[in-house]
């Protein structure tokens, strides 16, 4: 089978690492593509790749890892594309209403249509909770050309685009469904760029914040300083203020000690998506099957083992680990297992997930394999070419070992990408008798793993060490203001805060450490490992908007909430500067930028809002609008002029709402009510001075006239 490979080259893989590392940080949204440049057809310019591999074939098959009556299957799924999954983000009360819009608008009316056969009908993921993750069996390629597709491309874009879903493959989903995360965890992602797995963990440690802020915290790390800012774009859209991204080699990562404590901070959860072959992508990532090599997942074996070792090291207690690739070959995924059981015994189980996700159709890890060289010739131990860990364990390990508790994912069960998953829990020896033989201390441990990373150094063909940094890898520092600061002190009172926000949790990111363009907001937690006094962490993004600088003239208030602070501050905010209004004064200040309160008032849409909206001085004002009908309320933020007022929503959030609220559709042409605003006024100004020119020129000509001597009666005649 052959296809076009230079399309899938664009797209970063979203699940384990691959080892190929190029074409980084691509889009993965349901946007447009950039423009051929050239008036070539981009279609007709790629080059196409042959899916078969020699090699790969014979591995597989030789792992015995698919029952032979299943591999034509198994192999016609891998050559196939990827079909198109998403899910709706977040479990705040919109996501179920988003989900609720799709299913009205879009899957009944996709229900009985087919493109060359197949149907363009979604369906559920079966394992994702509350139907909330979608699938659709055709690629993108599909939905972009089909007519039948339109509109539902359209809300998919522009959910995608605020955030409210996830272009993310099914099985990428599933390790963070696995961690059981509460919103009082500190969770580490040891590898986590590009960060749609980042995203999860992010929305799972924010249940229930509707009612409170959660006290834990995500920190995502990611070796590689640019792929860590794209990592920072990815989560940036979930407005969290418990989430910080670090740039560290993760099998050094550092331990952290906060201010005042005695033991080093120990991670609740942690994700270990660690770097792979990626061979269990070769649906979307085409270049597999030009590049497999059994040398890559040897290669990658040691960092793995170092990885996990050092994911383990800093987990606590009954805590949880996920490790993860989107490799199928057993050397990547139970040698690597194994080795971490060799290694801390008891004080590491692997946890039975049979009966999570039900609705995920798996196969169990195995215990035995054959292991080959780069030269596909098979090994035995103690060959002097391969790692010893690489070896299956032995029957006596096996026995305890429980390796048939690890998670494969395979392309032709459920229609997906290639995945495994295998879930760690730490015991606490106190609470279990174990072979004291078995179980190395913590320090024994990380020695061990750092000598094995030494030794193993020459075979490892993706380092992690330094890296040439950008040029402006110079972060601004993080420097926190005084809740006493002056500028500080203009703002509580104005908007009305109540005592029990943190208002020591302020920040700003310049070198001055003065309050001059932005003020930003972390949680407590955050607070505590930024102002580390022995700080290890190199540190990239932590924070949120709260204030920006705003000219106001006649205000009390120089500042302006942004938007991304608002979930987090809304129940601290008091009454004072907030005002509510009716759908259809909403769908007019959604459409219309900085009317006229004059124009509101004398049309009648609300007058409750004018009344209230008068009493108020100039400067930010929050708008309460209750939708009724078990629908999320919106909670908004509202300029207050002098004489007119402006709906503070950007332009592809406000395109979102008006379908979403008034079902008013829009183009991604549509300019946004500002620039329209501005439009007019410019337009109105040149008209006038057009008027005025017409004006004098009109004056000047009568003035000629008077002016110009009538000619002699003769010289008339």
């Amino acid at each position: 089978m052959r296809w076009n490979y230079r399309l899938f080259s664009q797209f970063n893989c979203t699940m384990g690492k691959r080892n190929f590392r190029k074409n980084k940080g691509g889009n993965k949204g349901f946007g447009k593509r950039a423009a051929a440049g050239n008036g070539i057809d981009r279609e007709q310019s790629w080059t196409e790749l042959v899916r078969e591999n020699e090699k790969w074939e014979k591995y597989y098959k030789a792992m015995n890892i698919i029952p032979e009556e299943e591999w034509d299957t198994f192999k016609k799924h891998c050559q196939e594309s990827l079909p198109l999954t998403f899910r709706i983000t977040g479990s705040r009360k919109h996501a179920h209403e988003i989900n609720d819009n799709f299913i009205k608008n879009h899957v009944s009316k996709l229900k009985d249509v087919e493109f060359e056969g197949q149907s363009l009908s979604p369906k559920n993921l079966a394992y994702y909770p509350n139907n909330l993750g979608w699938q659709l069996d055709v690629s993108k390629t599909v939905i972009r050309k089909n007519p039948e597709f339109a509109k539902t491309q359209r809300f998919l874009v522009i959910e995608t685009e605020v955030g409210n879903i996830s272009r993310q493959e099914a099985v990428s989903m599933i390790p963070p469904l696995l961690m059981d995360i509460k919103p009082h965890h500190a969770v580490l992602d040891m590898c986590a760029a590009p960060g749609s797995k980042t995203a999860q963990l992010v929305e799972a440690l924010h249940q229930g914040d509707d009612e409170v802020a959660p006290s834990g915290f995500v920190l995502a790390n990611d070796s590689d300083y640019k792929r860590s800012h794209m990592l920072v774009h990815q989560v940036k859209r979930l407005n969290s203020a418990n989430f910080m991204v670090v740039n560290h080699d993760a099998q050094m990562f550092p331990r952290i000690k906060l201010n005042n404590t005695q033991e080093y901070l120990k991670f609740d959860r942690i994700l270990c998506d660690v770097p792979c072959s990626g061979d269990g992508t070769m649906r979307k990532n085409v270049n597999v099957w030009k590049d497999f090599t059994i040398g890559n997942a040897l290669g990658l074996h040691p960092l793995q083992v170092n990885i996990l070792n050092r994911g383990l090291q800093l987990l606590k207690k009954g805590g949880r680990l996920v490790y993860s690739t989107c490799s199928l070959s057993p050397v990547e995924n139970e040698a690597v297992v194994a080795a971490a059981l060799r290694k801390w015994g008891g004080q590491i189980r692997l946890v039975d997930c049979s009966n999570e996700l039900p609705g995920l159709v798996r196969r169990n890890g195995i215990s035995n394999w054959t292991v080959y060289g780069k030269d596909v010739e098979p090994r035995e131990r103690g060959a002097e070419d391969v790692s010893e860990s690489v070896f299956p364990p032995t029957e006596e390990e096996a026995k305890t070992f429980h390796l048939d508790r690890c998670i494969r994912v395979y392309p032709h069960l459920q229609n997906t990408g290639g995945f495994f998953i295998t879930v760690f829990e730490k015991v606490d020896p106190a609470s279990e008798k174990e072979t004291p033989a078995k179980r190395p201390n913590e320090e024994t441990a990380e020695v061990e793993s750092k000598k094995q990373k030494v030794e193993d150094e020459k075979i490892k063909p993706h380092p992690q060490g330094p890296q040439k940094v950008p040029r402006n890898a110079n972060e601004e520092p993080f420097n926190f203001l005084s809740e006493d600061n002056s500028e500080l002190q203009k703002c509580w009172p104005f908007y009305d805060f109540a005592s029990e926000f943190p208002k020591d949790c302020t920040l700003v990111r310049n070198a001055t450490g003065e309050p001059l363009r932005t003020i930003y907001y972390v949680a407590p937690i955050i607070k505590d490992l930024l102002t580390i006094e022995e700080q290890k962490l190199k540190i990239i993004h932590a924070g949120i908007k709260l204030f920006v600088s705003q000219r106001n003239d006649s205000g009390d208030c120089p500042w302006r909430v942004q938007n991304e602070s608002l979930h987090t501050i809304k129940h601290y905010l008091g009454g004072k500067r907030q005002v509510s209004c009716n759908l259809k004064l909403l769908e007019h200040l959604f459409q219309e930028g900085f009317p006229k309160l004059l124009d509101i008032r004398q049309a009648g849409i609300d007058p409750e809002f004018c009344e209230k909206i008068d009493q108020l001085d100039e400067g930010c004002v929050f708008l309460n609008v209750s939708r009724g009908d078990d629908l999320e309320d919106l909670f908004l933020p509202l300029w207050k002029g002098k004489t007119n007022v402006n709906l503070m929503v950007n332009k592809k959030d406000t395109h979102e709402l008006l379908y979403r609220v008034f079902g008013i559709e829009t183009s991604a042409k549509d300019s946004s009510k500002e620039t329209a605003y501005n439009k007019k006024v410019e337009d109105e100004k040149k008209a006038r001075e057009s008027a005025d020119v017409e004006t004098v020129t009109e004056a000047e000509t009568a003035t000629e006239v008077e002016q110009t001597p009538e000619a002699p009666e003769e010289k008339q005649a």
